[in-house]
């Protein structure tokens, strides 16, 4: 089986890779995060890179490219520890091309791929604890339209987007809405993350909404997953920039009048993050092949590699604070950016333990199966 990139995919990271080293500096990103952690400038730079168009249907103006250039794309931005939420647009275009009725399709996803309106998903409520079936939102129908009511946590860029994509109980089942922010009934407030990023607890009465599909449970799955292969390969793209910069510092660095990287401990412990980092690489190749594939088994390939790489990014993050010394938890240092980054997407769409019982319940469900 051949694992090389395309060549299309190799210029698309290429291009990523210079927008993120010339275009997106550590001093950009410090004052995006001082004005609140979301860059419209910087979200409308990353459109006009068609990066919001990638994954669009070439039918509704995208680029048509599948979750491979979206793994390229993620990891890239990964390595500038990117504050806007791109793989909000992959989420976006998948749910709304895969279950969207057709006018709802024309109405948002060129919208979608032109940057022009960032949709956000909006699923996370405080008792349901990373679990997807349980949804306290409702929805009834009001008029030729809906309305829904819910208190949604943790909403990426909340306050900033343009659009929401909400689950909620129509009938005494899970279905998916899109919801305007400016509808009446919605209001958002904002806030700064750990890492820097934006996010939001919107709050919607009784706000006006388009039904997506009432297959929500599955609608918000593909969803997910789709966020999960994206924060994979982000994750990916963190790690191998923070071993990069922690080798550069030992290099720099010295102790009893030599460089630390001389010390063959220390090297020890750079070869123990490289493994941990090529294993993650792998695990975020596997997610993001598995996109494709059936409902179950594309589920249990995402909850495998959030368990992989969340060890990963535990141990890489910690060591590379430890080499550094004092010097790696200080805000003038950038390597404690990277370090609240990692920490941040161990959480992000379940943490490792939520993932690990996921893994652990569909092996005993394969058991109960073959015994």
């Amino acid at each position: 089986m051949d694992f090389d990139f395309s060549d299309d995919q190799e210029q698309l990271r290429d291009a990523v890779r210079k927008w993120v080293d010339k275009g997106y500096t550590f001093e950009r990103r410090r004052a995006a995060v001082a004005a609140g952690g979301f860059d419209r400038a910087a979200w409308s730079e990353l459109a006009e890179l068609g990066l919001t168009a990638l994954t669009v249907p070439e039918a509704h103006d995208g680029m048509g490219q599948g979750a491979i250039d979206a793994m390229v794309v993620a990891e890239e931005l990964g390595r500038g520890i990117v504050l806007e939420p791109i793989a909000q647009a992959f989420m976006a275009s998948s749910v709304l091309s895969h279950y969207a009725p057709a006018d709802v399709q024309s109405a948002w996803l060129p919208r979608v791929a032109s940057g022009e309106a960032l949709v956000v998903l909006a699923q996370q409520e405080r008792k349901a604890r990373y679990r997807l079936d349980v949804c306290e939102a409702k929805a009834a129908k009001a008029q030729s339209a809906y309305a829904v009511t819910a208190i949604k946590s943790v909403v990426p860029a909340g306050d900033k987007a343009d659009a929401f994509i909400v689950p909620a109980q129509l009938d005494g089942k899970i279905a998916l809405f899109l919801v305007e922010r400016t509808a009446a009934g919605v209001t958002a407030q904002g806030y700064v993350t750990q890492d820097g990023s934006r996010a939001a607890e919107v709050k919607f009465t009784n706000a006006p909404a388009t039904l997506i599909t009432t297959d929500g449970l599955a609608a918000l799955e593909l969803a997910v997953d789709t966020g999960i292969a994206a924060t994979c390969a982000e994750a990916v793209g963190v790690m191998d920039k923070t071993v990069a910069i922690t080798v550069e510092y030992m290099n720099q660095r010295k102790q009893f009048g030599v460089f630390i990287a001389s010390f063959q401990a220390l090297r020890h412990r750079v070869a123990d993050m490289k493994m941990q980092l090529e294993l993650a690489r792998s695990m975020s190749y596997y997610a993001s092949l598995k996109l494709g594939a059936p409902a179950a088994e594309r589920r249990a390939a995402m909850a495998r590699a959030k368990v992989q790489l969340g060890q990963s990014m535990r141990f890489v993050g910690q060591q590379a604070v430890q080499l550094h010394g004092g010097i790696g938890v200080t805000d003038e240092y950038i390597v404690s950016h990277y370090f609240k980054k990692l920490t941040q997407l161990e959480v992000t769409f379940g943490d490792t333990l939520h993932h690990l019982g996921e893994v652990s319940a569909r092996m005993q469900d394969t058991a109960g199966v073959f015994a």
